[in-house]
């Protein structure tokens, strides 16, 4: 196994996962991405990404117009591929990549489907969430030889963490710095 993949339920905790395994990572320098929830009184509107480096931009949110739809967000599928752009994932020099997510919505995007493609079939290692049903992509990144996945749950999301990242650890060949 080289790849984490990490799935559950909406809400479980998979970002919250995600962003503690990114922290305890900082020394190996990461790149990558997180998404949030963007929230008006009490109610979530849409969702926002965040770099690891700071950088942001939208995904999707109930006023987007366009054709690209997932439920009642719209995404803004050129103002992903630009903060894709940005990210230069590919290129990047540090072998960890962390992702959040790998769903409905990044997938409407060609360019994130090859970029994920490329960077699964490369020497890097890739830590991501991915959507716990999903046809097509989605279902193809479960079920490659070389990834793992972690399902959370409300349960075992506590000691997820500890379990993935000394797995982590054994595959970087090295103790948390």
């Amino acid at each position: 196994m080289k790849h984490l993949l990490i799935t559950g339920k909406p809400g479980v905790g998979k970002t919250t996962l995600i962003r503690e395994m990114a922290l305890r990572l900082t020394n190996y320098d990461p790149v990558g991405f997180y998404t949030g929830e963007i929230r008006v009184n009490g109610y979530r509107e849409g969702f926002r990404l965040v770099s690891l480096d700071g950088q942001s931009g939208i995904l999707s949110h109930v006023d987007q117009p366009g054709p690209y739809r997932v439920g009642r967000y719209g995404v803004d599928l050129a103002g992903f591929e630009r903060f894709l752009n940005e990210l230069d994932l590919v290129h990047s020099p540090s072998q960890l990549v962390i992702l959040d997510e790998i769903g409905k919505m990044e997938c409407l995007s060609t360019q994130f489907t090859t970029v994920l493609e490329t960077l699964l079939n490369s020497s890097k290692l890739i830590i991501a969430t991915i959507a716990l049903r999903g046809e097509g992509f989605i279902q193809q990144v479960k079920q490659r030889p070389d990834c793992r996945l972690f399902s959370v749950t409300v349960e075992n999301r506590e000691g997820l963490v500890d379990t993935m990242m000394a797995e982590l650890l054994q595959q970087l060949g090295t103790q948390e710095k």
